[in-house]
């Protein structure tokens, strides 16, 4: 353990357990901090579960100047090494820290002090003060959840078929692999329109097939002839050199490749498609979605490329996601343009906030949309269903 602060009369005494809730990429997580005194010096630990699986870290770098605390938090999550800084201010029997993870946007908690003795309820009604997710009167279902057995494989009498391709991205310097999904009965003779999905930040191009089968989720939708033919292209959304899926998904690099895929989609992986298959070349023609980062993404190029997409669909989206302002400064525009904004999370999503945000605001400008709130949290089950629905709102 390391300590860095040396303890006097003038400081608050912050030694014993603290408890918030944390709003992180993969959902909501109940943090449990605790300080102590070790011969005058301040030292301590974090904790939190998550999948069943109990994290712990000691804490580094502790400073405590009056009522200011700061320290850094070095976590092993599933292989990955994430660093977050800590910064706060003590009230009383609060911390109200801003927490910032790595490049990702910082974001503001509140630690409240466990009081020895305390019934169980107020422990919990402090705990909800840091971020509790609250559900508004619309946060509802905008659809039914899809019928059981909607992504199981049936026995169909045609199916669609995967590609694995490789185009040169100039954006990236090399050339990059994506998958790309032609419907039962492709015919190179005919157009098609193009949904390009994406992924988590944990992901690559083949997490949705992995975990999401979108393929057998669209077979089942063609034989019950309820969605347009279409070209479903899965790319990998990490623009860069070694987009390999592994290793820290949090690091600076990493996270800016994300951005990056903007140019990549729009100036290498965009123009392959369309030179190498019949796909449909008008903004008409083309649809955006993806889930948690791959969401934001969509919601950022997408709202940013009117003249290139006109349907957008963010999945639970992340804290990568522009706010409400920046994504569509110009309602009028983005009403007259766009044929489908979607957007939709889990009501157990710790990260319904960001989504709500942008709801909230579109609805305050009078922007078209859908706002689909269902059971579940941020997770596939929630996404399987997104993408049964979202599929046959487009290209109609």
């Amino acid at each position: 353990m390391l300590f860095a602060c040396t303890i006097n009369a003038q400081t608050p005494d912050i030694t014993g357990k603290w408890k918030a809730e944390v709003t992180a990429p993969m959902g909501v997580l109940n943090y449990t901090y605790e300080f102590n005194h070790i011969e005058g010096k301040l030292g301590g630990n974090a904790t939190f579960t998550f999948n069943d699986q109990n994290y712990k870290t000691d804490l580094e770098e502790l400073k405590l100047v009056g009522d200011l605390l700061s320290f850094i938090e070095k976590v092993n999550f599933q292989g990955n090494q994430i660093q977050i800084s800590y910064s706060g201010k003590i009230v009383e029997n609060q911390i109200n820290f801003t927490r910032k993870p790595g490049d990702f946007p910082a974001s503001q908690i509140v630690a409240t002090r466990v009081v020895p003795g305390s019934p169980p309820g107020a422990e919990a009604a402090r705990r909800n003060m840091s971020r509790p997710i609250v559900l508004a009167e619309d946060d509802k279902p905008a659809f039914p959840t899809a019928p059981e057995g909607f992504e199981q494989k049936k026995v169909l009498m045609a199916r669609g078929n995967l590609d694995t391709i490789l185009y040169a991205s100039k954006t990236v310097g090399n050339n990059r692999k994506a998958l790309v999904y032609t419907p039962p009965g492709y015919d190179k003779t005919k157009r098609y329109p193009v949904l390009y999905l994406l992924h988590g930040i944990g992901g690559d191009e083949f997490e949705w097939l992995r975990q999401g089968h979108p393929q057998v989720i669209l077979d089942n939708l063609y034989a019950d002839k309820k969605i347009t033919p279409m070209l479903v292209v899965l790319p990998n959304g990490r623009a860069m050199a070694d987009d390999r899926s592994g290793g820290n998904v949090f690091d600076p690099e990493k996270v800016k490749a994300f951005a990056t895929f903007e140019k990549d989609l729009l100036n290498d992986l965009i123009p392959f498609i369309e030179s190498n298959y019949p796909a449909l070349n008008t903004r008409e023609n083309r649809a955006l979605a993806g889930l948690s980062m791959g969401g934001g993404q969509s919601l950022n190029f997408g709202l940013g490329n009117l003249n290139t997409f006109a349907y957008v669909g963010g999945f639970s989206s992340a804290p990568n996601t522009k706010s409400p302002a920046e994504l569509v400064p110009n309602p009028a525009e983005v009403t007259s343009q766009l044929k489908l904004l979607w957007i939709s999370c889990g009501d157990r999503d710790g990260l319904i906030n960001i989504s709500q945000a942008l709801h909230v605001y579109l609805k305050e400008h009078q922007v078209p949309h859908v706002w689909h709130v269902e059971p579940g949290g941020h997770d596939f089950k929630v996404w399987k269903n997104d993408l049964y629905f979202f599929s046959q709102q487009i290209f109609k």
